[in-house]
């Protein structure tokens, strides 16, 4: 069994083709159609289901998968440390954020970090913060920047805290409050509501003050992505509750103080048990020493 074997069927798995596998390979396909072959005739079992329509793993293939993507990450996780021996970063780094970061600016601290690290394959991962740090946990994400109410705190990983804000109230440039200086939450409690999806920390943390508050609110579009919060807002169907230091990215919408806010905390979170040369040289260049997150 050859790291290549295993390259070719994570390939072909993630394409759903041994055609456009073989062109992500760079190699012609029939003969990444016989090393596959010649992998399964070793194992004894079909990887793949073949037809003239589509190709999708076999139970055999659904079961070898993850363990072939272990192989293959801990082989570049050992060619990274060799480079790194000799003083050299390569290999990859994946980082996550929720789509409301505004402690850092990621794609400046990703410039920077390119500058001095041109050898690192970088990937950027939006979501959840509960999903990044279960990302993070099992050595998905290297690196993660999450958003938490102020009674959570990531949990199993290494982590900084590194800013503090509260939510502000945004409506569109015609909505009777656009010229309201401040609103309370039981004045917002009568609007209809865009939000993230239901028991992601970012929702979470306005649930629990309208709940603490007594007040319930119609939450009527749920999505998962700040700049489409800000669309739907900016049409005058929905008002919405971001972070203020992340709203005035937003354009065509109008930003209101809430005097009773909730309010969240920004984190920068990484493995405390296995970190990669890219991800420490990472923290690095946001200064933070690795050590310094790790959990009492």
């Amino acid at each position: 069994m050859e790291l290549q074997q295993m390259r070719y069927v994570v390939a072909v798995a993630e394409t759903n083709s041994f055609t456009r596998a073989a062109e992500r390979c760079l190699v012609v396909q029939s003969a990444l159609s016989h090393q596959i072959a010649r992998l399964e005739g070793e194992l004894g079992a079909r990887l793949f289901e073949r037809t003239s329509r589509r190709v999708r793993l076999t139970p055999a293939g659904e079961a070898f998968l993850p363990a072939a993507r272990q192989c293959l990450d801990a082989a570049e996780r050992a060619a990274a440390e060799v480079a790194a021996a000799v003083g050299e970063v390569r290999g990859r780094l994946a980082v996550g954020l929720i789509p409301t970061v505004a402690a850092v600016d990621v794609p400046a601290a990703l410039r920077e970090f390119r500058r001095q690290y041109p050898h690192v394959r970088i990937s950027l991962r939006v979501g959840a913060s509960e999903d990044l740090v279960e990302q993070v946990k099992q050595g998905a994400v290297d690196v993660a920047f999450l958003g938490l109410p102020t009674t959570a705190r990531p949990q199993g990983v290494a982590a900084r805290e590194l800013a503090r804000d509260r939510l502000v109230a945004v409506v569109a440039p015609d909505h009777p409050l656009a010229d309201e200086p401040v609103v309370d939450l039981r004045r917002l409690s009568a609007e209809v509501f865009v939000d993230l999806p239901a028991g992601t920390a970012g929702r979470v943390q306005s649930d629990l003050a309208f709940s603490a508050a007594g007040l319930g609110r119609d939450v009527a579009f749920e999505v998962t992505t700040a700049d489409f919060i800000a669309r739907l807002v900016g049409q005058g169907l929905c008002v919405a509750m971001l972070p203020a230091a992340y709203a005035p990215q937003l354009a065509g919408v109008v930003t209101i103080e809430v005097s009773d806010a909730p309010a969240r905390v920004e984190y920068v979170i990484w493995s405390g048990s296995s970190r990669t040369p890219a991800a420490t040289a990472f923290l690095d260049v946001l200064d933070i020493a690795a050590q310094d997150g790790l959990p009492a």
